[in-house]
């Protein structure tokens, strides 16, 4: 299923979302009666999108889609997207959200953290003119995420390892694709990861999913194995974690799941969790040799992947301020 078809209406559907400033879901802590509390105030870049986490990512969403496609027939008009993301990505702005995150160390942690390095890592690979300045006035938000990482990693004795946004595996997952961390944060999260999650074996894989899950603890966390541990020892680590790929037994993460009700928004997280299945089960399989479990994750992605991308559009804010984020996930992996 190629991006290429769903590249207008996805930005489209982002362009809408960072603009829009309400309804609004701040997580703000309120510590003073004297507080600005408009979300522009708080946040002048990353004010829409309902919440934080999903503003950022549906501004790398649109950065992603202009790297990708903009300028061609699948998507011509650019201007918009380009002149939205300049008022959004500048200097004054960042500086705002930087200063917010390291007055508040535990906000946004990790996941919102992972996305910003994501972004500024798409600015950066975007290039050009609008991709240096953006990638400039991100560089001091970026700062702040390595600097609070640093800060936390050694303190993070246990991972978080349940199916929604504190999930340890995943965001330190994105934070290493990014390339933005400074050599001793990288290391310090790699050495992390794999004192978290090298001596894993057995994963509790029947117990997924939860009723709100939008990652699979079990695919979040081998997906971030993947990224650390030495290719040639993945496949065994992998064999000892989910053993029932190789043996052929029932393993729910690879089955699609029940959503029953759209427009609920935490049921409604579910339709995330098809499509996040769906990336790490291709970058699963990628990591793998030719054979029958390769091919088992190959098969389960696909059916994950046309099981939630219809979904992605519906005119609800509950799932188009993010959904259209992990549909790219799946559809066009991190190079």
């Amino acid at each position: 299923m190629p991006l290429t078809e769903y590249a207008a209406p996805f930005a489209r559907l982002a362009l809408t979302n960072i603009t829009r400033e309400y309804p609004n879901f701040p997580a703000h802590l309120i510590s003073s009666a004297d507080e600005g509390l408009r979300p522009r105030t708080l946040h002048p870049a990353f004010y829409g999108a309902y919440d934080w986490h999903s503003a950022v990512h549906m501004h790398w969403l649109l950065v992603r889609l202009l790297r990708r496609h903009g300028g061609t027939p699948a998507l011509p008009d650019t201007a918009p997207l380009v002149e939205a993301l300049d008022r959004h990505l500048t200097p004054e702005h960042i500086a705002t959200e930087a200063a917010y995150l390291l007055d508040r160390p535990s906000f946004e942690r990790p996941y919102g953290w992972a996305w910003l390095l994501a972004l500024t890592a798409e600015c950066r690979a975007y290039g050009g003119a609008a991709g240096a300045r953006w990638t400039e006035a991100l560089a001091p938000g970026a700062a702040a995420v390595d600097r609070l990482l640093a800060g936390w990693l050694p303190k993070a004795t246990y991972p978080v390892r349940h199916g929604n946004h504190p999930n340890s595996a995943f965001a330190l997952g994105v934070a290493l694709d990014s390339g933005e961390l400074t050599p001793g944060t990288d290391r310090a999260v790699r050495e992390r990861l794999l004192a978290w999650f090298a001596d894993d074996h057995d994963a509790p894989a029947h117990w997924e999913p939860s009723g709100q899950d939008f990652l699979s603890p079990a695919l979040s966390e081998a997906d971030a194995v993947r990224r650390v541990l030495a290719a040639d020892r993945f496949p065994q680590w992998l064999d000892r974690f989910l053993p029932a790929l190789r043996t052929g037994a029932p393993c729910p993460p690879l089955d699609v799941p029940v959503v029953s009700d759209h427009a609920d928004p935490q049921i409604g997280h579910l339709l995330g969790l098809a499509l996040s299945r769906a990336a790490a089960l291709r970058s699963l399989a990628g990591a793998l040799p030719d054979g029958p479990v390769r091919d088992r994750l190959t098969a389960a992605a696909e059916a994950q992947l046309a099981a939630g991308l219809p979904a992605v559009e519906r005119g609800d804010f509950t799932t188009d301020h993010w959904l259209a984020t992990f549909a790219v996930l799946a559809l066009d992996p991190a190079e």
